[in-house]
């Protein structure tokens, strides 16, 4: 959450549409412009220093100078524009652009803050095009500027304006988003023997029939809608439609329903496994400090950001903001956060945090897939190690350089953000990022983000990397420590100029996380003590508006509940979890749009979607700890909601569902702003409604906007359209989930069972045995079985079986003397093995053939 403008914007109110004919000026309305048809000239109109203004053609022209970064850095303007408080005003120019290009209208303060009246981004071609705009404007001024920013292109090129001209006494128009069809569907679609949920918008009071057509346009199913009443999140009336009993799949269905056909979709058992992939390769693209391949990732290749090339300052070698240290690091690689160029500790903490638990999850969840190498088609791919863990590595190692150095000041503490000096203008891809990078001091809440990450990392890395597992794992302690010396230590709400704040002035959630994954790693009592000892360990902190990186003590339940341990009261912490579910199962079933997420007033969050999503994953947590349906079925009639089952009628995911998010709020991802620039990758999670709609474009349309409706897919609307690595990383986790639901089926019910008995354990080994029993109706014959430890654990010595491992993960393998397992009896077998560090608990998943043991 960050304000990603150059300065701070004041409210704005009225509509921009591009090439569109605004509301008319009243006749008599007096002309503002001075000169904006250049028949004399083009005097009162001025340009920088690095343009020649020609008007000796009846239009005014200039040739842009290629190489410049921000879009102020070349600029056409008028000034002393008077502007009336309350008055509505149209504003409208001829423009052509040789090559095709992407300007900035706008209508501003002259000086310090700049505060922006209209702002707008003209896609201009060679074909003079007219393009008109209303505005009211907020104050009343008597020195307004008009003002085209056209800089920040590397080429050169050639821009002709016409006819400007600005007038009020224009109707203000009002901003009507086009919704489609009435029927609102998951535009992806449905798990086949998932549940099927629609909602459809209607005056209709009473139940109205429905139709499920296939692709050739023939009724497959009907029924009755069910009346909801008015929805509060959106203010509409609407019903709902169950399908469920459908259970064919295919593609291209439709739903019809007064007289309404929804967007098509198709009904699958692998609808999500190509975004389990998708939502993990967007970080690739986000990284810091690495060039981006373009022939890993066709279309997104770029060269390195920040890494001290020109006209980057580089973050190889870091100072403090003046006055903060006497020091500068390497905190150079890590992940962009969000828009724009900034490394946050306290986002980036929960974001790798939760890559590398849905990763962990496959220790204990009997629906989780694998995570390979090779997966995601990462430069690290092929090195042996699971791609994920490659991923988050890369974002891990930044954690630990952001600490704080032996010898100085708040040593191991670690500085709560990176960023800019100042503002940046959109589009800016990093390499071209010209500004001061600078070290923000440290805070509490960002050390314990480290602390937290850094002791998860210790167990997950230490099969594949025992030397980083424990640099992870020393600096979890030394920042956990230094928290405790520091427990009070906050970033400043006003420290905003260049970055977002990321203030949070309440850390005991950070400190019962951290002491949870500490104990969950290490086993030790001071640990245990602290999480047992918070008040968080037995509050309900089930929020409805979802855990995120301001509220972190759901990230220490849902690990407790779920990585084994010996944990006093476990039984009660996985009991917790449930009950939190049962919550969100009331949510969507009281939700006309089948929504775990009821804010206070009917007020969507900031990042509204990553909020519904986090709460997806305890729904998934519970079905992993009860392995009843319920849970899976509301996991996935949430994720509806983010696919297109909506007041808006759109997947907020880039590139799923016929009518997507794609234009976030990305200084790379631009080609909204920018023809040569992409869209964000696909997979790619837009923040959604945004109640407050801090940002200008929104204030201008969105005023007055009812929940849901607090959005709008521009790029400038940063407050609703933002991309971040947080909101990315509970989708990705979510559709890992759903991929491993299949085609939503129950799943069978178990065939084996599996004792596992440590006999004997000592300072460097352990002594187990296992017995696996066929408890089906048929003979097992030929049999391998499979766990995880949870961390370096390794096999030695194995007997009666014999035995490879990869990573945490052992295979045993039957001999050809006991490979077949009758009905009801058993086989035995034993090994010794390594503890490697930390605490050595009972593996908490076997698979005999692939199926699930009890």
């Amino acid at each position: 959450m960050r304000r990603p403008v150059l300065i701070a914007l004041a409210a704005v109110a009225g509509l921009v549409s591009t090439s569109l004919t605004a509301a008319a000026a009243s006749a008599d309305a007096p002309e503002q412009i001075v000169n904006g048809t250049f028949t004399s000239g083009h005097a009162p109109w001025w340009g920088t220093g690095n343009i020649t203004l020609d008007s000796s053609g009846g239009q005014l022209c200039a040739d842009i100078p290629g190489g410049t970064v921000n879009p102020w850095d070349v600029i056409i303007g008028q000034d002393n524009i008077p502007l009336v408080a309350g008055e509505t005003y149209s504003y409208s120019f001829t423009a052509s652009a040789t090559p095709d290009k992407v300007g900035k209208a706008l209508i501003q303060l002259p000086v310090d803050p700049w505060t922006q009246f209209l702002a707008a981004n003209p896609l201009m071609t060679g074909t003079a095009t007219g393009y008109s705009y209303t505005f009211t404007a907020p104050v009343s001024l008597p020195n307004a500027q008009v003002a085209f920013q056209i800089g920040g292109s590397a080429s050169p090129w050639r821009l002709c304006l016409d006819d400007i001209s600005l007038k009020g006494g224009a109707a203000p128009e009002v901003y009507q988003p086009d919704t489609g069809p009435r029927v609102r569907v998951n535009q992806v679609g449905y798990l086949t023997k998932g549940p099927k949920n629609a909602t459809v918008v209607t005056e209709a009071t009473s139940a109205l029939p429905w139709q499920l057509k296939n692709a050739g346009g023939d009724v497959v199913a009907s029924g009755d809608t069910t009346p909801r009443g008015v929805d509060a999140s959106s203010g509409q009336n609407v019903h709902s439609i169950d399908f469920s009993g459908y259970k064919v799949a295919g593609a291209g269905y439709t739903l019809v329903a007064d007289g309404e056909t929804s967007r098509p979709f198709d009904l699958a058992g692998n609808l999500y496994a190509g975004l389990r992939d998708d939502a993990l390769k967007m970080f690739y693209t986000q990284r810091s400090g690495i060039a981006i391949s373009d022939a890993l990732r066709p279309g997104y290749g770029r060269p390195a950001g920040h890494v001290g090339v020109a006209p980057n300052k580089g973050d190889t070698s870091v100072p403090c903001q003046p006055g903060v240290c006497d020091y500068s690091l390497d905190v150079s690689g890590g992940w962009y956060d969000a828009g724009d160029h900034g490394k946050y500790v306290v986002n980036g903490g929960i974001s790798v945090f939760q890559l590398v638990n849905e990763f962990e999850r496959g220790k204990w969840a009997a629906t989780a897939q694998a995570f390979p190498d090779g997966q995601l088609n990462l430069p690290e791919s092929g090195n042996g190690v699971p791609d994920i863990l490659d991923e988050a590595r890369w974002q891990l190692e930044f954690l630990l350089k952001m600490q704080v150095p032996a010898g100085k000041p708040l040593a191991g503490m670690a500085h709560h953000k990176i960023h800019d000096s100042e503002w940046t203008g959109l589009p800016l891809l990093p390499n071209l990022d010209d500004k001061q990078r600078e070290l923000h001091p440290p805070s509490t809440a960002a050390t314990l983000n480290l602390a937290a990450a850094a002791a998860q990392a210790a167990r997950v890395y230490a099969p594949y990397d025992a030397a980083f597992a424990a640099r992870c794992l020393a600096a979890a302690r030394t920042a956990y420590a230094a928290a405790l010396a520091h427990p009070a230590i906050y970033a400043s709400p006003a420290d905003g100029t260049g970055g977002g704040t990321y203030d949070d002035v309440v850390v005991s959630d950070e400190f019962y996380w951290a002491a949870a994954e500490l104990y969950l790693t290490t086993g030790e009592s001071q640990y245990q003590a602290a999480v047992t000892g918070s008040p968080l360990h037995t509050a309900d902190v089930w929020s409805s508006n979802g855990f995120g990186w301001q509220s972190l003590a759901a990230l220490g339940r849902l690990d407790l509940a779920t990585v084994p341990s010996a944990l006093p009261g476990r039984a009660a912490v996985r009991a917790s979890v449930v009950s939190g579910a049962e919550e969100y199962l009331a949510a969507i079933a009281a939700h006309p749009y089948g929504v775990p997420y009821q804010p206070a007033n009917n007020s969507y969050d900031w990042g509204s979607n990553s909020g519904i999503a986090n709460n997806l994953v305890v729904l998934s947590t519970a079905y992993d700890i009860t392995g009843q349906d319920r849970f899976a079925d509301a996991v996935t009639q949430g994720a509806d909601y983010l696919f297109g089952r909506n007041a808006l009628n759109m997947s907020y995911v880039t590139g799923y569902g016929e009518v997507n998010s794609h234009n976030q709020h990305s200084r790379w991802y631009a080609h909204q702003l920018n023809p040569d620039l992409p869209n964000p990758p696909k997979g790619t999670l837009a923040g959604g409604p945004n109640s407050s709609i801090q940002d200008p474009l929104a204030q201008q349309k969105l005023t007055g906007c009812v929940g849901q409706f607090c959005y709008i897919d521009e790029i400038d609307s940063w407050s609703t359209n933002e991309l971040t690595i947080n909101w990315n990383a509970p989708l990705a986790w979510v559709a890992a989930f759903l991929a491993g639901q299949g085609d939503g089926a129950s799943a069978p019910a178990s065939t084996c069972k599996v004792t596992y008995t440590k006999h004997s354990q000592w300072n460097d080994g352990f002594n187990t045995q296992l017995t696996v029993k066929n408890t089906g109706a048929t003979a097992v014959n030929g049999w391998t079985l499979r766990w995880s430890f949870l961390g370096g654990q390794s096999v030695d010595d194995i007997w009666s079986a014999s035995a490879t491992q990869s990573g945490a993960t052992v295979s045993a393998t039957n001999l050809f003397w006991n490979k077949v397992i009758a009905p009801g009896q058993s086989v035995t077998f034993g090994f010794i093995g390594d503890p490697a560090s930390g605490p050595n608990p009972d593996p908490a998943l076997f698979t005999l053939n692939g199926a699930a043991c009890s």
